[in-house]
């Protein structure tokens, strides 16, 4: 007798990345406009702006590797989009930044429109990540980068993990952003954003 086995989604590989963003949403559910408009120094991001770059950069590169959701998504960013990206053009490149930018000045003045982003670039990465298995991700796209020109072969793998770090770079600069104004945020206190609780041990 044969037995046949599944292979596991990415989403028990990333377990924990969701606790994560409901952390992110609830760090930002009631702040005031002044909260989201608060920077440290004139150099760096504001609160808004800083979670606005972490929700675009998901469907940024999301939706040239082809991840599924993204280009549904990206259709409500730049109607043109398509389910194809041709990430090796550099015009087309340009044109998806060009959205994106839009985007951004649009989110960075409407703290309602940045949540439902923050909340819409993460069901992409849940669709993602129930969709694609750990074999998916040494699957590789070409695309060109933005800046050299070059054109460079990347892996589903290296463009997961580069989101996810990000997610949890960006994360930390918002805890202490937010702690900087006053604001308590238990979640990302001891807890640091990860709200998975661990199961308790059986008796010995």
């Amino acid at each position: 007798m044969f037995m046949t086995t599944t292979a596991p989604s990415l989403i028990s590989v990333y377990a924990g990345w969701d606790s994560h963003q409901l952390a992110l949403v609830r760090a930002i559910n009631g702040l005031s406009p002044e909260h989201f408009a608060w920077r440290p120094a004139p150099h760096l991001r504001s609160v808004a702006e800083l979670i606005c770059h972490l929700a675009t950069a998901r469907l940024y590169w999301f939706y040239p590797m082809g991840a599924p959701g993204a280009a549904a998504l990206a259709r409500q960013v730049a109607p043109w989009a398509g389910e194809k990206f041709n990430a090796e053009d550099p015009a087309e490149l340009n044109r998806w930044i060009d959205a994106l930018s839009e985007l951004e000045g649009v989110l960075i003045e409407n703290p309602t429109a940045l949540r439902s982003m923050l909340e819409t670039s993460w069901q992409m990465i849940e669709t993602t990540l129930t969709t694609w298995t750990v074999a998916d991700l040494t699957q590789t796209y070409r695309r060109v980068r933005w800046g050299d020109g070059k054109v460079y072969v990347i892996s589903r793998q290296w463009t997961v993990y580069r989101i996810l770090s990000h997610d949890l770079h960006h994360g930390g600069e918002l805890a202490l952003l937010l702690g900087l104004q006053g604001i308590d945020n238990p979640d990302f206190g001891e807890r640091g954003g990860h709200l998975t609780e661990l199961p308790l041990a059986d008796p010995e």
